[in-house]
């Protein structure tokens, strides 16, 4: 271990299996709170690589609880986080548009690490029962087709490196890993990172990890979304070839807007907006998550271009569909449990 952690503090990158072998012993709990520190931080000032990405996702992935789920073509629309951007919980939003336009989604996610609200939180505000068994979670996805996973209770030797995670408050490779490590087999999957330089090779990784389509995705102001304020870049993953791709907000309908206009709040401030969404309220939150649902329905297939995903998303919401997809969450939570 002392040949690998000098190795990342001289400003050299692991391979796969390098990484492989610290993310064992960070996740048995063989490090100290002081190492699991120094080796995030070393990471990230030197620039985090697609092998070290997964090689820990990897090892992540092998120590979670698996969720048994009966439905084809599983998707994930979770984003790393770490954008400082304050916006409100759009990907959290999505999935139930998402839902609602017949895609099954394994909503992965977890409490605010450095933001005001994450998706667990907004969840909770919802009336969501996030500490369901995986036998819970698994009916609810089958009959649902939307379901929450709590990261900590999936992948329950996270709890080694939480503190840490905390207490440096800002965003480390754990973050850019966290969405690639759905318990669920997922075959298509809508990513969002913070990371534009990383593009291309989450997309390799995603690849990889058994995706068989998948978009990466980084908005205008370094979002892990798609933003209506500018360029929206991506990376298609596509019968194992990627390609590289952008979206101005007028090429899908859209006018251009600033990012403090999709600005939240905490938990109870996004949920209401959230709940002003699935009602249909015209606002740029609401153009927003058809943006970002447009995409969504686009990484699973359900539709060829994002442009009919967005007028896909635009009748789940008019319709009522997303809000009557949250009604039927909450509804099947009291009779499981």
């Amino acid at each position: 271990m002392e040949k690998l952690f000098e190795k990342v503090f001289g400003n050299e990158h692991l391979t796969r299996i390098e990484s492989q072998q610290i993310a064992e012993k960070i996740f048995e709990g063989q490090m100290t709170d002081s190492q699991i520190a120094a080796f995030l931080t070393a990471l990230k000032c030197k620039g985090e690589t697609a092998e070290e990405i997964a090689g820990i996702a990897e090892t992540i992935q092998r120590k979670a609880v698996m969720i048994d789920c009966q439905k084809e073509n599983v998707m994930d629309n979770c984003g790393t986080g770490g954008d400082q951007s304050g916006s409100f919980n759009i990907s959290t939003t999505a999935a139930f548009v998402l839902s609602a336009g017949g895609v099954t989604v394994a909503k992965h996610g977890n409490r605010s690490i450095s933001s005001k609200s994450g998706s667990a939180d907004i969840f909770e505000c919802l009336g969501v029962n996030i500490a369901l068994s995986p036998e819970k979670i698994s009916t609810i996805l089958n009959e649902v087709g939307l379901a929450f996973l709590f990261a900590p209770h999936m992948h329950p030797k996270m709890k080694y490196v939480m503190k840490v995670r905390k207490e440096l408050g800002t965003p480390t490779i754990l973050n850019l890993i966290g969405p690639l490590t759905n318990p669920v087999l997922l075959e298509s999957q809508l990513m969002g990172t913070y990371r534009r330089d990383l593009l291309e090779e989450t997309a390799k990784t995603l690849g990889e990890l058994g995706r068989k389509r998948a978009v990466v995705v980084n908005g205008a102001g370094g979002l892990d979304e798609a933003t209506l304020a500018g360029t929206t870049h991506f990376a298609l993953l596509e019968q194992g070839q990627i390609s590289m791709h952008t979206i101005e907000p007028e090429e899908v309908g859209f006018a251009r807007l600033p990012l403090a206009a999709i600005r939240g709040g905490d938990a109870k401030q996004n949920t209401e907006i959230l709940l002003s969404i699935l009602k249909n309220q015209a606002s740029p939150y609401l153009d927003t998550v058809l943006l970002n649902a447009g995409l969504g329905f686009f990484s699973n297939g359900k539709v060829s271009t994002v442009q009919e995903g967005i007028v896909l998303a635009r009748e789940c919401v008019a319709s009522g569909g997303a809000f009557d997809k949250l009604q039927q969450l909450i509804q099947i939570q009291k009779e499981v449990a």
